[in-house]
């Protein structure tokens, strides 16, 4: 059986749209869905119970994320094994895209679904800072920031091996090679971007400092052969796309001016080590 972990931290205003996805056109019998509420003050989990009996809720105390994943194993049923954030959107035809590239490939551990970012409703600076964003090859190919990675059975032993980290789904990206990780693109996603330019730096800030934090776990581990996986743009990336596309140039602009943004307000936090204040913006859950 397929098993579905939704770790919420007050998540009421949203999590009852990606329920409803999961939940329309699919069995009775199946997906199975775990919603782990983590800490929350709000009414999460009421809203998630209300779906009825096909989604299991359970409630702990504490707000993290990493405790929510674990607690969700175990109460979850089977595999393959979905992590989904509350604040997106996917549906049941997407678990069933996801899940069948798993079973159809013995050699892939990890899938995650294309991703779309509506700008409706989006400030022009964060809208052009999208059109970047989404053509990194590195966005592109990597598992991270699409809110809902699948594995196998052998894929979350890897990942259940990794520490408390930020970059959760930077660290679960990267732990798989090229041949084993897969980006479904007949499966989506809806991942809704910050509205305003403010929020859009919180969020550029808690990435910052999430890729410092899972930077610094790299350099603690023993080395291995070969360079360690890296999913950072360079300026080598952005020159890339400016020869491909010049009319991309004060969409360039804008997106080295948040990434400059990003890295200073990550400094003292990156400095303090505090690698456990979650930057959240609330735009994209209007």
């Amino acid at each position: 059986m397929t098993s579905i972990v939704i770790p919420a931290h007050n998540e009421g205003r949203v999590i009852g749209r990606l329920l409803d996805a999961l939940l329309a056109d699919s069995p009775s019998s199946g997906p199975d869905i775990v919603v782990v509420c983590n800490g929350c003050t709000d009414d999460t989990a009421r809203v998630a119970a209300a779906r009825g009996d096909r989604v299991r809720v359970v409630e702990i105390p504490t707000p993290s994320k990493h405790t929510a994943l674990r607690v969700g194993d175990e109460h979850a049923r089977g595999f393959p094994r979905l992590y989904v954030d509350a604040d997106v959107v996917v549906g049941a035809a997407d678990v069933r895209a996801l899940t069948g590239a798993l079973d159809a490939d013995p050699a892939l551990l990890a899938a995650a679904p294309g991703r779309d970012v509506p700008p409706t409703g989006c400030a022009w600076p964060v809208r052009a800072y999208y059109r970047v964003w989404q053509r990194l090859p590195a966005v592109r190919e990597g598992l991270f920031g699409r809110g809902v990675i699948a594995v196998t059975e052998e894929g979350h032993e890897r990942i259940a091996a990794l520490p408390p980290l930020m970059a959760d789904d930077l660290a679960a990206s990267l732990a798989f090679g090229p041949g084993e990780r897969r980006v479904v693109e007949a499966a989506r996603v809806v991942v809704r971007p910050p509205r305003t330019w403010s929020d859009l730096i919180r969020r550029k800030v808690r990435a910052a400092t999430s890729s410092a934090e899972f930077e610094r776990f790299q350099a603690g581990r023993e080395a291995g052969p070969g360079a360690a996986p890296s999913a950072r743009t360079g300026t080598s990336d952005l020159r890339a796309l400016l020869r491909a596309d010049p009319e991309l140039l004060p969409a360039v602009v804008v997106f080295a001016v948040a990434a400059l943004a990003a890295r200073r307000g990550a400094r003292r936090a990156i400095r303090d080590q505090d690698f456990s204040t979650w930057l959240r913006d609330e735009s994209s859950r209007q």
